[in-house]
C-alpha cells in the first residue's frame, strides 16, 4: 500500500474487464466453440490483465487494484478461490481442466444446470450465485491471485488485491442442502469455517509483500438484520486482529454503508472504502463516528454507475471538507468501473454538446488523479477557468404533455370488463401457449443490420432480409402449435437499445460495451435531454407478422422503467420525470399497435426491480411513480387489447403488490431462483390475499439453458402452476427470450411445452364438463 500520508492518494475500485475491443468475449466465444485452443484464450486473458495494471499505473494512480479480471464472473470466482464447489459439481472437477470445470459452473450443459444467473445490485450485471449447503468445507485456491501478483511485481506495480468480502460473499450465495437431509439453512452459520480461510490468504499476501488487500461487503449497503450486523462486527473484529495479513481497505459499494460503517470504524481494519458518489455523506455526520478519524477514508466521489463528469469544483470543496475530518485520504471511485465502457474518446457520432459532459472509465481514472493532486497541490491555472456549462435544450412539446398528465391517463376499464373483451374477441384455449419475444439471431442478419447502418446495405433490402426470417419464425411457430406468436424481432440489437435510437433524447454509442456476464455485453443508451418519438418504431414488422398469420401476432414493446433502469440516465430532473417522458412515447406506440390491428401488446419491464432503493427509505414512492409510468404507457387502448407484461417475481411482499398494481392482462414471470420457488411464492401469495389475480404465466422453463426439459417435467410443473393460480388464468411460456438459444434447443423445448400445455388443457376441460 503506497505512504499517501505526505499528500492525498487516488486510486479506483475495480476497472472493465472485457478488453477496450470486447477481446474477451472474442477469445471466449471461440473457445466456447472449439474453434481456439485454451492456451489461447489464457493468453488473451493475460494479455487484458497486464494492460490494465500497467495502464492504470501509468496514469498516476498511487494504487492499482489487482484481481478484478475474471473469463466470466467475480463471484464465481471468489467462490472457487475459497473452495466453494456445489455437491452437484463435485464429482467432475478432478477429471476435468481447471477453466474448463469453471466454465461447467457457469454454463452448465443439457443434463447439469448451471449456478443461477442473478442481477448485482440493481446494476446491468448479473453473477453467477454460489451454492452453499451445511457441510460446505472451504479451501484456499489463489493460483490465479498469486499469479497475477508476480507479474505486476515483475513489472514494479505493487497491486491490490481485491476480494469479495466473507459476509458478502455467504449473503450473495444460495442455501443448499445435503442430499436426503431436510430443508435450507442460513449461509452465515458458515461464517467460523470460512474466516480461517481469508487469514490464510492473508499470510499468503503478507509474505508476498502486500501492504494492502480489498475487501468489498456490497451487502452491507443494503437493508440487513442485527443479526447480519453482529455477524459482520465478529468477522473483522477477528480478520483485523489476524496475526500476519496486509492492512485492510472494506468497501460499502451501491449505496450508503449505513450501520457497517461504525461498526469498521470500532475495529482495527485500516482503512474504508464509501461511496458517496451515490450516498453523499455529510462530512460533519461523518466526524461523529467515533473512530474514524484513525481510518484512511477512500472518498468515492467518482460514480461507477453512470456516465457524466463530476462537477470538479463541488467535488474539490466536498474533498477538503471530507480531509478535515479524515486527513488520511484517498480520491477513489465509489464502485468498480466494471459498469462503464471503457473510453468516450472512441466514440466518433455522438454530438459533441453530449459528448463533453461524459466520462467513460478512462476519463473517471483521471478525474480521480486530477482531484487528488488538486486536492493535495491547490487547483492549477487549468482549473481555475471554469468550462462553460452545457444546458441541452428543452422540448416545450415534451414538457406540456407531461405537465397535461392526468390520472385518467393511468387507468383502463375493471380487469373483468377486459378480461370479457379480450376472450370474446381472441378466442383462446385454456393455457393458452407462447414465447416472449426474441427467437436467435442469425450471423446473415447481424450482418445485414451492420451493413444497414455502414451504408452498405440499403434499407428496402434489409427489409426484404428481415421479413424472410419474420416469415421462417412465423411458420415454425405454426408448425409448433403455439397459440400466441411473436415476430421474432430479428430487426432488434437489443431490448433497449434498439428503441432508444428510434428515440428523441437518447443517444447510443459505437463502442460503449459493458459487461452484463460471461461473454455477453450491451451498450446502454445515454437519456441527455427530453425524451419524444418522431415515428413509430414496430408497428411495420408487426404488422407484416400479422399479415401471415390468422393467429394472434403479440407485439413487444420495452416499457418506461427498463429504459430508465437499463440507460445512463440524465441527473438534472428527477427520475419520475424522465420516466413519463419515455412513458408517453411508449404510449404512443401502442396506440398506433392497436389502431394496425394489433390485438396482443407485451410491455415489458424486466427491471423494474432494479431501481428499487436498496434501503426503505424511498421504497414507496419509487413503486409509486415505476407502476405510474407504466400505466401511463398501456393505458391508452381500448378494454379488448390484452397488455402483457415480463417481469420478475419477488419474495418481497411491496414488489409482489406493485406488479399487481402494474394491472397488465397477463404477467409472464422471470424465473429469478428456481421455477419451483415461483409456484409456490405464486400460491402462497395468492392464498394470503396480495398475490397476482390476473393472468399470469409462470415461466415452467429457463430459456438462459441449455437444458430441453421433457413433456412430464413440463406437465407436473404446469399442473402445479394451474393450482398455484387458478387454471382459468394460466398462460404457458419460457422464463424469457430465446435470442441467446440455438433452434435444435428451442424447437424440442417449445414442442414438449405446447405438449404438455395440452395435456392440462384437457384434463381442465375434462373436469369442467364433469362439473368438478
Amino acid at each position: 500500500m503506497a505512504n499517501v500520508n505526505e499528500g492525498f492518494g487516488s486510486s479506483v475500485l475495480g476497472y472493465p474487464r472485457i478488453g477496450p475491443h470486447r477481446e474477451l468475449k472474442r477469445a471466449l466465444e471461440s473457445y466456447w466453440h472449439g474453434t481456439s485452443t485454451r492456451a489461447e484464450l489464457l493468453a488473451v486473458g493475460r494479455d487484458i490483465q497486464e494492460r490494465q495494471f500497467s495502464e492504470l499505473a501509468a496514469t498516476g494512480l498511487t494504487q492499482v487494484p489487482g484481481n478484478t479480471f475474471s473469463f466470466y464472473d467475480h463471484v464465481l470466482d471468489n467462490a472457487l478461490l475459497f473452495g466453494a464447489v456445489p455437491a452437484r459439481f463435485a464429482e467432475y472437477q478432478q477429471d476435468m481442466d481447471p477453466l474448463d470445470f469453471y466454465f461447467l459452473m457457469a454454463r452448465g450443459r443439457p443434463d447439469l444446470p448451471p449456478l443461477e444467473l442473478v442481477r448485482f445490485f440493481g446494476t446491468n450485471y448479473h453473477y453467477r450465485q454460489p451454492e452453499l449447503a451445511e457441510d460446505t468445507e472451504f479451501s484456499l485456491h489463489p493460483e490465479a491471485l498469486l499469479d497475477e501478483w508476480d507479474r505486476a511485481i515483475a513489472e514494479g506495480i505493487e497491486l491490490r488485491p481485491v476480494v469479495l468480502g466473507p459476509l458478502s460473499l455467504l449473503l450473495l450465495s444460495k442455501a443448499g442442502h445435503i442430499p436426503g437431509e431436510s430443508g435450507g439453512f442460513d449461509t452465515l452459520e458458515l461464517l467460523d469455517r470460512l474466516l480461517p480461510v481469508y487469514e490464510e490468504l492473508f499470510e499468503i499476501l503478507a509474505k508476498r509483500g502486500s501492504t494492502c488487500v480489498q475487501l468489498d461487503e456490497p451487502c452491507f449497503t443494503s437493508e440487513r438484520t442485527d443479526v447480519e450486523l453482529a455477524a459482520f462486527e465478529k468477522a473483522y473484529e477477528r480478520l483485523s486482529k489476524a496475526p500476519l495479513r496486509p492492512r485492510l481497505l472494506v468497501t460499502g459499494q451501491y449505496g450508503d454503508f449505513g450501520p457497517a460503517l461504525a461498526i469498521l470504524a470500532g475495529t482495527g481494519v485500516e482503512a474504508i472504502g464509501l461511496d458517496l458518489a451515490s450516498f453523499r455523506m455529510r462530512p460533519e455526520d461523518l466526524a461523529k463516528i467515533p473512530g474514524i478519524r484513525r481510518k484512511r477514508l477512500y472518498a468515492g466521489v467518482i460514480s461507477g454507475l453512470n456516465v457524466w463528469r463530476a462537477d470538479r469544483y463541488v467535488t474539490l470543496e466536498y474533498l477538503s471538507e471530507l480531509a478535515e475530518v479524515c486527513p488520511d485520504l484517498v480520491v477513489s471511485t465509489g464502485t468498480t468501473l466494471l459498469h462503464v465502457p471503457y473510453d468516450v474518446l472512441a466514440e466518433y457520432d455522438i454530438e459533441g454538446h453530449v459528448a463533453d459532459r461524459l466520462a467513460f472509465a478512462k476519463q473517471k481514472v483521471g478525474e480521480v488523479v486530477s482531484l487528488a493532486k488538486a486536492l493535495t497541490e491547490g487547483p492549477s491555472e487549468k482549473w481555475r477557468k471554469r468550462p462553460t456549462e452545457v444546458h441541452f435544450k428543452q422540448k416545450h412539446a415534451v414538457r406540456q404533455r407531461v405537465y397535461a398528465i392526468t390520472p385518467e391517463m393511468r387507468e383502463r376499464d375493471p380487469y373483468d370488463v377486459r378480461h370479457a373483451a379480450q376472450q370474446a374477441k381472441l378466442n383462446l384455449p385454456p393455457v393458452p401457449t407462447t414465447t416472449l419475444g426474441s427467437y436467435p439471431q442469425t450471423d446473415k442478419i447481424r450482418q445485414a443490420r451492420y451493413d444497414l447502418g455502414e451504408g452498405r446495405l440499403s434499407y428496402e433490402e434489409y427489409r426484404k432480409r428481415i421479413e424472410a426470417e419474420i416469415e421462417a419464425t412465423i411458420r415454425l411457430q405454426e408448425d409448433i402449435g403455439l397459440d400466441v406468436l411473436v415476430h421474432g424481432e430479428h430487426e432488434r440489437n437489443d431490448m433497449v437499445q434498439y428503441f432508444a435510437e428510434l428515440l428523441d433524447g437518447f443517444a447510443t454509442t459505437h463502442f460503449g460495451w459493458v459487461q452484463v456476464y460471461g461473454s455477453r455485453c450491451v451498450r446502454p443508451p445515454i437519456i441527455y435531454g427530453d425524451v419524444s418519438r418522431p415515428a413509430p418504431m414496430t408497428v411495420e414488422w408487426i404488422t407484416y407478422a400479422q399479415s401471415l398469420t390468422d393467429k394472434p401476432v403479440k407485439a413487444i414493446v420495452t416499457g418506461p422503467v427498463t429504459m430508465v433502469s437499463r440507460s445512463f440516465v440524465r441527473q438534472d430532473q428527477p427520475l419520475y420525470e424522465t420516466a413519463d417522458q419515455v412513458a408517453l412515447a411508449i404510449r404512443d406506440e401502442v396506440v398506433d399497435l392497436e389502431r394496425a390491428g394489433i390485438s396482443i401488446i407485451q410491455v415489458d419491464e424486466p427491471a423494474i426491480r432494479e431501481l428499487l432503493p436498496p434501503r426503505p427509505a424511498g421504497r414507496a414512492e419509487y413503486l409509486r411513480w415505476a407502476v405510474a409510468a407504466f400505466r401511463l404507457a398501456t393505458s391508452g387502448v381500448k378494454a379488448e387489447t390484452q397488455i402483457h407484461t415480463h417481469i420478475p417475481y419477488s419474495g418481497r411482499t411491496e414488489i409482489v403488490k406493485a406488479i399487481e398494481e402494474l394491472d397488465a392482462d397477463v404477467t409472464a414471470i422471470v424465473a429469478t431462483r428456481s421455477i419451483e420457488w415461483v409456484l409456490k411464492a405464486l400460491e402462497e401469495d395468492y392464498a394470503s390475499g396480495h398475490g397476482l389475480s390476473h393472468g399470469v404465466g409462470p415461466g415452467v422453463y429457463e430459456s438462459r439453458s441449455a437444458r430441453i426439459p421433457d413433456i412430464d417435467e413440463l406437465d407436473e410443473l404446469l399442473t402445479a402452476a394451474a393450482k398455484a393460480v387458478g387454471p382459468q388464468r394460466l398462460w404457458a411460456n419460457p422464463d424469457g427470450g430465446l435470442k441467446t438459444r440455438h433452434y435444435w434447443q428451442l424447437d424440442p423445448s417449445l414442442r414438449n411445452m405446447v405438449a404438455a400445455a395440452r395435456r392440462v388443457r384437457r384434463r381442465i376441460l375434462a373436469a369442467k364438463s364433469s362439473g368438478d
